[in-house]
């Protein structure tokens, strides 16, 4: 039987001598999950010495930017039709001009996509995608050297957006949706936030199943990473996204949430995104996306609270705000 090991970080005072850090975190005890059974408590220097290593080794920078602080990931959709903010960034100067607002608010990196994946979208063709997406890098990177990351499924998408200026491949389907995306990767160096999601998004949302929602996404964002590695991408290269709300019930989105340090185990910087989405709205009583900001808030201090390093979200002047106050709170 396999055992998966959650640290349950803090980031309170006084430390314990023997405590191990992640990131700005610390922990001195342990859950150990295993398939069937109720999470057991251990002491940490209980767990083995190798999953121990993965938990705390040192995050490489990515992107250029160092993982010592939580990162605020600005969503800049240039959609018609996103769940949130669909029409509102389509015009080119409109999302340059959004850009720029969020890079003054304090985003550390902006995530741009020209492809809604929210529950029920369809595809849109690659060379629409890219007439989307890579002007509006390019566009950004004249003006600013912030970092980029491109929001997309499709190799070509991620090629094009990489020559505008991209430093990021932010991959919802953790390359399984087209093939030639690992060679993109692979070729580029660039790299690439592997997130999981149960089907497509037309379908994802149509009775989500899982054995145990917590472990059966982590032995996935395992296996992609195994084959990532095996094409000569570089763990220091990954990111991960448990993918909250793709492929999942409010439950489930709650037992990822609860979880999330258990992905500390992988190795590689940890991505989360539910800016505004719908069990936020629906546990906040919130109908409106937009009117979600402050259960999104709740959210990603959530995360920070258990060692994410990148918060992708629409708000991020608050985001930014509270994290910086939460930082300051913690500072030992």
């Amino acid at each position: 039987m396999t055992d998966y090991f959650r640290p349950l970080l803090r980031m309170d005072t006084p430390r314990p001598h023997d405590a191990l850090r992640v990131g700005w975190c610390w922990f001195d005890k342990v859950a150990v999950h295993s398939r069937g059974q109720e999470p057991r408590l251990i002491a940490a220097s209980e767990v083995p010495a190798s999953a121990l290593k993965m938990i705390t080794r040192a995050r490489a920078p990515v992107a250029s930017m160092k993982m010592e602080r939580p990162r605020i990931m600005g969503i800049l959709n240039v959609t018609p039709d996103s769940f949130s903010d669909g029409g509102d960034f389509q015009a080119p100067d409109h999302a340059r001009a959004h850009a720029l607002k969020m890079i003054a608010a304090g985003a550390d990196i902006l995530d741009i996509g020209g492809e809604s994946t929210r529950p029920g979208a369809e595809t849109v063709d690659n060379a629409r995608e890219i007439a989307r997406t890579s002007p509006v890098i390019a566009s950004i990177r004249a003006v600013s050297d912030v970092p980029i990351s491109i929001d997309t499924r499709k190799a070509d998408v991620a090629a094009g957006a990489v020559a505008a200026g991209a430093g990021l491949i932010n991959d919802v389907a953790a390359m399984t949706f087209d093939p030639d995306m690992i060679n993109v990767v692979a070729r580029t160096q660039k790299p690439i936030c592997l997130m999981h999601a149960l089907g497509d998004p037309a379908t994802m949302q149509n009775n989500p199943e899982y054995d145990d929602v917590l472990l059966d996404v982590y032995d996935f964002l395992a296996a992609r990473i195994a084959v990532a590695e095996a094409a000569g991408i570089a763990r220091d290269k990954i990111v991960v996204d448990p993918g909250i709300g793709f492929g999942k019930t409010l439950e489930h989105n709650l037992l990822l949430l609860r979880g999330l340090s258990l992905f500390h185990g992988l190795g590689c910087a940890i991505l989360l995104g539910a800016s505004r989405k719908k069990f936020i709205g629906t546990l906040g009583n919130a109908p409106d996306a937009k009117d979600r900001m402050a259960g999104s808030v709740a959210v990603a201090l959530h995360g920070v609270a258990t060692g994410v390093h990148f918060l992708r979200v629409h708000d991020t002047y608050e985001t930014r705000q509270a994290v910086n106050l939460q930082m300051a709170m913690a500072e030992q």
